[in-house]
């Protein structure tokens, strides 16, 4: 695999190395052994997936200590643009984001460690999305950044009234207000 650096400390593209033919492709999507050398010690022990259409935009969604998470992302199906916002205090890119196309195109995975929100929006008819977790979900910890933050400014490529969100994804605090509490 492939490490490509985003300019913000712990936060990785993965991209696989791809084997194909008239018969078509094949590629691990996952390797322990390889992960560990090139990333770090992670011990994933949950495995999620969703499907959205065209216009839904899920988060900015973390979990907070002791239960943060970090996160191995990748697209199955379709195509997202995937966002991951530094939320490590102390840190110097606090408040800084990454956003990266994945698609089933390109089969590219982003690696969010914990201390991060994370988002997506879907830029296709549909995406089926998947990721692994090193932490449980606990629902008591949870947390959100807004996803429309005007200081995050983060262009999530779809026109604002065709933005589909959850309820609970419209009244999230900002960062500002988020780092106030």
């Amino acid at each position: 695999m492939n490490i490509i650096e985003t300019g913000i400390e712990g936060l990785w593209i993965i991209e696989p190395r791809i084997f194909g033919d008239s018969r078509g492709y094949f590629f691990e999507s996952f390797s322990q052994k390889e992960f560990d050398e090139k990333i770090g010690l992670v011990n994933f022990v949950q495995d999620n997936e969703s499907k959205s259409c065209y216009g839904v935009v899920r988060g900015l969604h973390f979990q907070k200590p002791p239960h943060a998470q970090a996160k191995l992302v990748r697209v199955v199906k379709g195509k997202v643009l995937d966002v991951a916002v530094d939320l490590r205090e102390g840190s110097p890119t606090y408040g800084k984001h990454c956003a990266v196309e994945l698609s089933e195109e390109n089969h590219r995975q982003m690696f969010i460690p914990k201390g991060f929100a994370h988002g997506f929006s879907v830029l296709s008819e549909e995406a089926v999305f998947q990721y692994k977790c090193d932490e449980y979900y606990a629902p008591h910890s949870e947390g959100a950044v807004l996803w429309n933050d005007a200081d995050l400014a983060i262009d999530w490529r779809i026109p604002e009234d065709k933005v589909i969100l959850s309820d609970k994804d419209r009244r999230h605090p900002t960062l500002k207000e988020l780092s106030t509490k």
